[in-house]
């Protein structure tokens, strides 16, 4: 089976994430979606991006839209709580960019805030909606050490389960 993992990572998250999954799936080829992986000579894409607005980040989502027909693992690294509702939503909005999505499976694991986007958030009036609070101020300190081993963990046992699915016709 040809396997494609195919990434954006603005900070390193997803690049992680990636990394982990080629070191455990022999004959993966990895490639950042900057150097246009063609697609089309895989069996399955594992693409993996960073949640920019409740979606994946905008170069993913020009990549996926190129990945119609063609089974789809979605993974992705995101700020928020990998079990919350915004996290779901988030892998769904990515799912809705590929034209007839044969999306096979999806995983998401917290990954640390961008320090550039902390300092943003910082700056807010109080009464914007993405202003600092006590509780948006734990998640940043929670996200802080992901993705960590356990994260990177799960996601390799992820697509190995991925892999025995798609052998297994399922």
């Amino acid at each position: 089976m040809k396997i494609l993992i195919a990434y954006s990572s603005r900070t390193g998250n997803t690049r992680k994430v990636a990394e982990a999954l080629h070191l455990e799936l022999p004959g993966a080829d990895l490639c950042p979606i900057s150097s246009s992986p063609n697609p089309e000579k895989y069996d399955i894409v594992f693409a993996g991006f960073w949640v920019e607005e409740g979606d994946a980040n905008d170069a993913m989502k020009e990549y996926l839209k190129q990945l119609g027909g063609i089974p789809v693992a979605l993974f992705a690294t995101l700020g928020a709580y990998p079990d919350s509702q915004h996290a779901a939503d988030c892998l769904e909005a990515a799912a809705a960019q590929i034209p007839n999505g044969n999306v096979v499976d999806r995983f998401i694991c917290q990954g640390r805030i961008d320090p550039m986007m902390i300092e943003w958030m910082e700056q807010l009036p109080p009464d914007d909606e993405n202003a600092p609070t006590d509780s948006r101020r734990q998640l940043w300190k929670d996200a802080e050490g992901h993705p960590n081993d356990q994260d990177l963990e799960n996601a390799v046992a992820w697509a190995k389960a991925v892999l025995e699915k798609m052998k297994a016709g399922a």
